[in-house]
């Protein structure tokens, strides 16, 4: 099953918070490639700014999305003032039309 994760950051310790957690939530990501279908950092509209993040998992149910999420080391230090996950349906999906850089 397909979930959507919107996880918002708290201003007053994002930037402190990446910087400090940034490795070890790249590897905790890469420990969980197999279920993380597509993520990212959400940005303000100046294209640099970090306000959040975004992934879809495949997982089994609600239980392992939420595991997913409270083990996650951003969260776990207290980045996110807001932490949203919600079950979603794939209906359309093209990949051919996906940006060839990460900032789209």
């Amino acid at each position: 099953m397909l979930y959507l994760l919107y996880l918002e950051d708290d201003p007053t310790v994002s930037k402190k918070i990446r910087a400090e957690k940034l490795d070890a939530h790249l590897a905790y990501l890469d420990q969980h490639r197999n279920i993380i279908l597509l993520g990212g950092a959400m940005l303000a509209e100046d294209g640099v700014t970090r306000v959040g993040s975004a992934l879809v998992l495949n997982v089994a149910g609600h239980r392992e999305a939420e595991a997913f999420s409270e083990n996650e080391p951003f969260r776990r230090a207290g980045l996110y003032a807001s932490v949203r996950i919600r079950r979603m349906r794939r209906a359309q999906w093209r990949p051919d039309i996906a940006p060839s850089t990460p900032d789209g």
